[in-house]
């Protein structure tokens, strides 16, 4: 049996998403962290943060990242395995 830290579980069992503005598109976009290719897209951030969060809960959880329209990281937020969205 094989123990690991917190910090390695995290990197070998959670998938981490990024939400950031396509410039050509005009699409926010959601791609998994080391990923080439976006793994949805929306009309708007909360769409896409709201999708990303779906798909981080899906893979086990995991950080889903929100970047602002400079590229930079403004959010960040920890979402559990089988998380559900709930709009209130």
């Amino acid at each position: 049996m094989q123990l690991f830290r917190n910090s390695q579980l995290k990197q070998t069992y959670m998938a981490n998403y990024h939400v950031s503005k396509d410039k050509d598109s005009g699409q926010w976009n959601v791609q998994k962290a080391g990923g080439k290719n976006a793994s949805g897209s929306a009309d708007t951030q909360k769409a896409a943060e709201k999708m990303a969060k779906e798909l981080a809960a899906n893979s086990g959880g995991g950080e889903v990242r929100i970047h602002g329209l400079d590229g930079k990281i403004r959010d960040s937020d920890t979402v559990s395995p089988g998380w559900r969205f709930r709009i209130t």
